[in-house]
């Protein structure tokens, strides 16, 4: 996808509200629960710093094509004491006009840093 995304045929996608006249493509964000993360957590994702309170499973956005994109996706909870630190995983894609699919990988018994992984 090399030109902007019609969202009116693609139901589902976060559009992209900043100010941006180029390409645009999908970025689809896989985010697996982790068994009690359900009921602990919940996940947000970010979008060159503006931040969306998501569901588990996936969540597509539309996101520029032409330039660097910096994403990120935390655990928030409010459960714990005193300093608990949340899962998080980021990364910047850089330009491409293809659509991209990415999966959270957290391990939260080896510490907070997650990763976001291409998928397929």
């Amino acid at each position: 996808m090399t030109e902007p995304t019609d969202l009116a045929r693609v139901p589902g996608v976060i559009p992209y509200v900043d100010h941006h006249t180029g390409p645009r493509r999908l970025l689809t964000i896989d985010i697996p629960h982790l068994g009690h993360t359900v009921r602990a957590y919940a996940p947000i994702a970010s979008v060159d710093g503006r931040q969306y309170i998501v569901s588990w499973g996936a969540v597509t956005f539309e996101i520029p094509a032409d330039r660097n994109v910096h994403v990120s996706v935390h655990l928030q909870t409010n459960s714990g004491r005193d300093y608990t630190i949340t899962p998080f995983a980021s990364t910047v894609l850089p330009p491409h006009p293809a659509p991209i699919r990415l999966q959270t990988q957290f391990a939260p018994s080896q510490g907070p840093q997650g990763a976001l992984v291409p998928v397929g």
